[in-house]
Formats: C-alpha cells, structure tokens, sequence
C-alpha cells in the first residue's frame, strides 16, 4: 500500500481572507474510515465565527474588489484555481482517501479530475451570463433584463464526495458573482480546507470564499443567519426537510440534493453480462456510499437467478482495504455509524426472508468495512428495498409482467436516479420517459457531467445543479424599464 503522511495538512478555517486556528477553541477530530486512527483536529466553529463569515462575504459582495470586478477577470480567477488544484491533484486525492475511505481510482481518477473540469466550465460560463430584451406592449418603452447574483450563499456539503461536491456548488456560485460561506461535513472537511488554502493562493478577494468547520450546530446557525440570501445543501432527505422549512420561513434561495433509491430495470432482452457490470459499478462506487447508487435491481423473472448469482459472484470478488492501496476497489464505510447501519439493513433483511448470497469473511483489523450484500427474491415491501441505506447492500427482485415496472419502480419516496438495460433502445427510452427520476441512464454505469443538468424528484431534493441550471439556481433576473418617450 502506498504511504502517503500529509505532513503539510490545513486544519485552520478561513474567514475574511485569514487562517482562523483551532487555538484556544473547541476541536473535533476526524479519521481515517480505513484505520479508525485520528487524521487531525479542526476547530469547531462558533456562532460568533458564523457571524463574522456571513459579515466577511456581505462586505466582499458589496465591495469593488469583487462586486465590481470585470467578468473576464473573475473568470480568471477561476481559472487559476482549477490550475492549482491539478498541480496538486495528487495530494488531494490521497486526501480525500484518507480522510472519507473512496480508492484512488475514484479520488484520483473521478472526484479531482471532476472538481478541476468544474472549475474551468463556469469560467467559461463568467462572460456569458447574459439577459434578455422583450417586444412589449407598452408604447415608447425599452425593456431588457439583467442576471444578477444573490448575495451570500451557505454551501453545506456532505461526507461522501466533499471536494467535487463542494466544488459542484461554489464554481456556480462564483462564477454568477456571490460570495459564499462553506460548511463541510463533520466528518470529512480536510479537503476543503486544503481547498481553502488554494482560494487564497489564486488570488480571490478576502471575505469572497470563507469555511467554517464543525457539527450540525454550525450548520443550523448559517442556515438561519439572515444576511445569508441562498443556501445549497447536499445530504439527507431529513436535514433537508428541515433546512427548506427554515427557508421558507426567512424567504431564502434553497437548492438541495437529498437522498436516493435508484431502481435498475433489467429487461427480458439485455446483456446480462453487460447489466451485471454495470451495476456493480454503479450499486458499489465508493461502497454504495452514493445518493444515486443502483440499489434496487427489478429483474424478469426467467433471468432472475443468473443475474443475482452473476451480481453476487462479481461482489464478492472486490478486493477490500485501504483505499491507499492500488489494488482496493472497495474501501471503508465513513464511520461506525454508517458501518454498523449497513449491517443493520443486512440482518434486516434477512429477517424479512430474502436471499442473502454468501459473502467472503472480513478479515481482522480496524476500519469500518463491510462486505458486499447481495439479497435475492427480495419484494416491493421489504425495508432493504424501499429505504436509503448508503452502504453496499443490494436487492434484486423479479417480475413477470413488463407493464408493471414503471409502476414498481415509481414506487419510492425517491426520485433522483434510475437505470434501464435493454438492447431494444425504443423501449429503453419509453420506459425512461415514465420513469420519475432527474436523471435516467441508459445502459450505462452513472456518469455526471458539468454540462449536464443534476438534482433530484420527489424526495430527493429541490431544483438542479451543473449546466445552466446551476447558473439560474445562484442568480436572479432583474427588469429594467427605459421610457424612450
């Protein structure tokens, strides 16, 4: 396995352009999912530092620094950024490994990369954020619009991607000309900070970007500050329930991406082969720790068997360990929490009488691995099948009658995902029209795009990230009206 010390981490917040030390604070440590052994300690913020961040990007929105900054040069900003993470991309993909679990083929290989190709999209997007003008109806009247940014925006991100995620939010959110407060998650926010350190070497105004660290409690009290005009958050449906309750409340911009239960239909004529690969990459990347993972397999009837068998076969093949080590494809669970609720969800489903395929024994240490479970027979009621899990627990479950798939599939609390593997492309694409998911793949493991539109239906969440969603979701249309009389 390789070695990799981070002898040069950043454990300070930022706020107003300054490093703010944990000295003399309240800290809370973070881990390494694979060890159990304590990375570092952050500051935990208080509500006095959520005060002064929130001040901090008030004052830089209002600012010439940056309010008044010509869009080419914020776009080169951004641009500069995007060079400095690649140069250390390296760095923060052992990072990210070590601090949330994720092999480097998926930090290395997707998160870096994904946040870096971000960086540099809404760059381009800077100088082209335009408006509109309008015939009206009214005589001797011009009439044209402008796209102006929000304010202060609360970016809260959650533990399974932080670096991409976060940066999902804050190139947008930039590139329209806010400012923003970050709060990573608690259990993972090195990454970010290390982020941080990079805003300030780029050259961004003091107070435009600022992080602040800590707990949910930190989280509540930027949500409700009320010089905050926008909050985009990323996690669970129930923290988001209560973060749009807030908003509504205090009239706030809300964005949220919130939980998932991807169906995957696999009809009569598909490649099974095919299906089976691709589902183990999409129901096991990042060890199913992924709000639109494929969970929940609807297979006909006649190839049910050879699919689960094939799906469990390719799991248990799946080298387990540190995610350090080259050969990993399936790293740790984020904590023990989330460990001993994976295992929850498999002796749940047990009792309910699914099918659980063998799994291959852990071996001794520490860290919070869990097994692959692969479950069978499984049916439309049972909890393993209907709620989010977040861990690498799998259900199959047959049908008979193609007519009942749409149905079955819509017959969730969750819209964000959904998969369809058929070779009759026609069918796959009526199908994907019923189906009520943001985002439907076909025959294909998921892949995300900063062109392509990102967000959720139903519980899963409120309006879209990436593409020009995410520049509409962090700006606001102003009229303008000239008499010309």
């Amino acid at each position: 396995m390789a070695e990799h010390r981070h002898t040069d981490l950043h454990t300070d917040m930022l706020i107003d352009g300054a490093p703010v030390p944990a000295a003399g604070r309240a800290v809370r440590a973070t881990v390494d999912p694979a060890t159990g052994g304590v990375i570092a300690e952050v500051p935990e913020a208080t509500a006095a530092d959520v005060d002064a961040a929130v001040a901090a990007a008030a004052r830089a929105f209002g600012s010439d620094a940056w309010g008044g900054l010509l869009p080419a040069a914020r776009a080169r900003l951004l641009l500069r950024l995007a060079d400095l993470l690649e140069a250390d991309a390296e760095a923060f993909a052992a990072l990210e490994t070590t601090d949330q679990g994720q092999p480097l083929a998926v930090s290395a290989g997707f998160s870096v990369p994904n946040a870096v190709e971000h960086l540099r999209y809404y760059a381009g997007w800077v100088t082209k954020i335009t408006g509109v003008t309008a015939p009206l109806s009214v005589p001797d009247v011009d009439y044209r619009t402008r796209r102006e940014p929000l304010g202060v925006c609360a970016l809260i991100t959650p533990w399974n991607f932080p670096l991409m995620i976060l940066v999902w939010k804050l190139a947008p959110a930039l590139a329209a000309g806010n400012t923003v407060v970050v709060k990573p998650a608690e259990q993972t926010p090195l990454t970010t900070l290390r982020l941080a350190a990079l805003v300030r070497e780029a050259g961004f105004p003091d107070g435009v970007v600022n992080v602040v660290t800590g707990g949910p409690e930190v989280g509540r009290a930027l949500v409700a500050h009320p010089d905050v005009a926008k909050v985009s958050f990323t996690g669970s449906t129930e923290v988001g329930r209560e973060i749009a309750a807030g908003a509504g409340r205090d009239l706030k911009h809300v964005s949220l991406e919130l939980g998932g239960k991807a169906p995957s239909i696999i009809t009569a004529d598909a490649d099974i082969d095919a299906a089976v690969a691709g589902n183990l990459m999409g129901g096991l990347l990042n060890s199913g720790q992924v709000c639109a993972a494929y969970t929940r397999f609807y297979v006909d009837a006649a190839r049910h068997d050879e699919f689960a068998e094939k799906l469990a076969a390719g799991a248990a093949s799946m080298k387990l360990g540190h995610g350090l080590d080259g050969a990993t494809r399936l790293g740790p669970l984020v904590s023990a929490e989330q460990r001993d609720r994976a295992e929850e969800y498999v002796r749940i489903g047990r009792e309910e009488g699914a099918h659980l395929h063998d799994r291959a024994p852990l071996e001794d240490g520490d860290g919070y691995f869990v097994r692959p479970a692969v479950f069978s027979g499984v049916t439309d009621g049972m909890r393993i099948a209907r709620e989010e899990i977040f861990g690498p627990v799998l259900s199959v479950l047959p049908y008979d009658d193609p007519d009942e798939l749409v149905a079955r599939a819509n017959d969730s609390r969750y819209g964000l995902a959904a998969v369809i593997w058929s070779r009759d492309i026609g069918a796959a694409n009526r199908l994907a029209a019923r189906v009520r998911a943001g985002t439907v793949w076909i025959n294909m493991p998921p892949m995300l795009d900063a062109a392509a539109a990102w967000g959720g239906m139903k519980d899963s969440g409120l309006g879209r990230e990436m593409g020009w969603s995410a520049i509409e979701a962090f700006t606001q249309v102003k009229s303008i009206w000239t008499s010309l009389a």
